[in-house]
């Protein structure tokens, strides 16, 4: 009996080792199959792999809006207006509403082209006012002179309101610098600070502004630039000759005389 059951275990034994055997090499036989798939259609892996990424990066560029073109203001995110977030835009004109900029989304090589080619290529532009600023009409003339069309911009978001977005607008200056245009025309004395609409008194982001603004305003006013300008003691002195009532009483006599 003994020596029947070690027989009958070696015989398990040695069929678990062959069914062990057929099982990888099954195993090897299914890699072997694929390996040389892939090696047979190496064109045709790689060009799924690339299409499988490039999908998966314009679902992620798509759900985070950054190869967007917004044609209208209620086109953009809440989320960007309240981070505050830039966007880069070109000039179309400069008009007694405010500033009309067409936006510039991000480009990004292969899906950019891909996505445009589905998409309605007119272009809206977007209406923009200079936040926290009140123009003089010499301000209006310097931004329109100074905006010229097809320039590029930088539009850092602060509130919108109805179609209108109020925002810190930047000019590029070379390739690093820049100089937002609020801060300028306040530093040159063509525009007074305003409240900034849309952004909450008691939040610091609006204190925050007002601060940069301020500050800007305030150079200005030290300075007598621009609508702070003083006027010199001569200037002053014949004002107020001018409107002397002597004076004008010699003016009406002498017109008389001359008209007699």
């Amino acid at each position: 009996m003994p020596e029947s059951s070690r027989e009958t275990e070696t015989e398990e034994r040695g069929r678990d080792r062959q069914q062990r055997d057929q099982e990888n090499q099954t195993s090897r036989n299914i890699v072997s199959v694929i390996s040389q798939f892939a090696d047979d259609n190496l064109t045709l892996v790689r060009n799924i792999s690339t299409g499988l990424a490039v999908a998966g990066v314009i679902v992620i560029a798509r759900s985070i809006r950054v190869i967007t073109k917004f044609q209208a203001v209620s086109e953009i995110p809440v989320r960007f207006i309240e981070r505050s977030v830039s966007l880069r835009g070109k000039v179309h004109s400069v008009t007694e509403r405010g500033i009309e900029v067409e936006h510039i989304p991000i480009y990004l090589p292969v899906i950019s082209p891909l996505l445009s080619k589905h998409r309605d290529v007119s272009t809206s532009p977007l209406l923009v006012h200079l936040a926290g600023v009140e123009l003089t009409p010499e301000g209006k003339m310097w931004l329109q002179k100074n905006l010229v069309p097809a320039q590029t911009v930088w539009l850092k978001l602060i509130s919108r309101e109805d179609n209108m977005l109020h925002c810190l607008v930047s000019q590029s200056r070379g390739s690093i610098w820049s100089h937002c245009m609020n801060e300028e025309l306040l530093r040159l004395g063509l525009a007074r600070s305003a409240p900034i609409a849309g952004v909450l008194l008691s939040s610091p982001r609006y204190w925050r502004l007002h601060k940069l603004l301020h500050r800007a305003e305030v150079k200005a006013e030290k300075k007598g630039r621009g609508l702070w300008k003083k006027e010199s003691l001569w200037e002053r002195a014949s004002k107020a000759l001018k409107d002397h009532p002597l004076l004008r009483l010699i003016e009406r006599i002498f017109k008389r005389t001359r008209t007699e």
